[in-house]
């Protein structure tokens, strides 16, 4: 089979990911073999590439935004069929009995893999994946589209749910930086009863963010109409989160939804007075992708998208790190 493969983190530049013929993996009893649709291409993705996130798997299939139809099943496997539409996220496998898996929080799982960074993922023809780790899919959601919703919208749910305005189901959210999770928890607040105010440095991106329904939206370092109860950083520079505790309310929290971010450098206390919170997102469970999954379905949420080839996903790489991209970009295979 076909896949783009990473056999040492460089930067995206020089054209990392190979594309090559690779063995077809042959799956074990509890797993599916599945044939792939189509696979987002995340900002994790890119860390791993360039080597920001240390390497744990080498050399490794990047992707975990996998759309993809069930080619074959396990003698164990009994809650899908061949044929059925499935996608496969970040989370790849928890143990189910560590003391975070048991407290429902296994995004924290100690012995937690991860999709296209601890096992193979979704830049390929074909992936392996656990059974009790997949995820039907909305059928009214197209393939490309249903993909950033695995990672992007699950993310970025998880990080709008630890804002707490969702169970308030009010209050003023603010966004700062406007790329794909962003363009999607901007529709997702909306719909929940939520104002949006949207920070970015791209005034095409403030233009965007305007048709999608936002409040508000200006620079990141203007000054809003009204203090936030809440934001979310999206950015993985440690400038924005000091941007949005300036413009957080008394006892405020500020979510970041990045695995990886700048050094932060210099906190004035004064930032976190009046009980300000700073909270990170750190993977996703398999509750924050189906209720995304459904919450998509409901309001009619769809990502923007470009899609490559499965072979451009070095170029794919570049116009997200370069910021060419408003959405996601999402590689087709079939």
């Amino acid at each position: 089979m076909k896949a783009m493969v990473l056999h040492k983190p460089q930067p995206v530049e020089n054209d990392p990911l190979k594309y090559e013929d690779v063995e077809m993996p042959e799956i074990g009893d509890d797993e599916v073999l599945l044939e792939i649709r189509c696979c987002g291409v995340c900002r994790t993705d890119l860390h791993i590439v360039e080597g920001e996130l240390k390497p744990v798997k080498l050399p490794v299939i990047p992707g975990h935004q996998v759309v993809a139809r069930v080619k074959e099943v396990g003698r164990k496997v009994d809650n899908v069929s061949i044929g059925d539409r499935v996608g496969v996220p970040w989370l790849y496998w928890a143990c189910g009995k560590c003391k975070y898996c048991r407290r429902g929080l296994e995004n924290l799982c100690e012995h937690a893999l991860f999709t296209g960074y601890s096992v193979d993922g979704g830049y390929a023809e074909y992936m392996v994946a656990k059974k009790d780790f997949i995820h039907p899919l909305p059928r009214g959601i197209d393939d490309c589209h249903t993909a950033p919703l695995l990672c992007a919208g699950a993310v970025g749910y998880r990080s709008l749910r630890l804002t707490g305005l969702v169970d308030r189901g009010e209050g003023v959210l603010g966004l700062f930086g406007f790329g794909a999770a962003a363009h999607l928890m901007l529709q997702v607040a909306k719909a929940l009863g939520l104002k949006v105010f949207v920070f970015t440095h791209s005034p095409w991106k403030i233009e965007y963010a305007y048709k999608l329904g936002t409040d508000w939206a200006g620079d990141t370092r203007a000054e809003p109409p009204e203090k936030l109860d809440a934001a979310i950083v999206f950015a993985p520079v440690s400038w924005v989160l000091i941007e949005a505790l300036k413009k957080l309310d008394k006892g405020g929290r500020v979510v970041l939804g990045e695995i990886y971010m700048t050094p932060i450098e210099r906190l004035d206390y004064s930032l976190l007075w009046y009980e300000r919170e700073i909270k990170t997102t750190a993977n996703v469970t398999r509750r924050d992708v189906r209720e995304i999954l459904e919450i998509a379905e409901k309001h009619g949420i769809k990502p923007n998208i470009t899609v490559y080839p499965l072979d451009k996903a070095n170029e794919a790489l570049k116009d997200l790190k370069h910021g060419k991209i408003m959405g996601q970009a999402v590689l087709r295979i079939r």
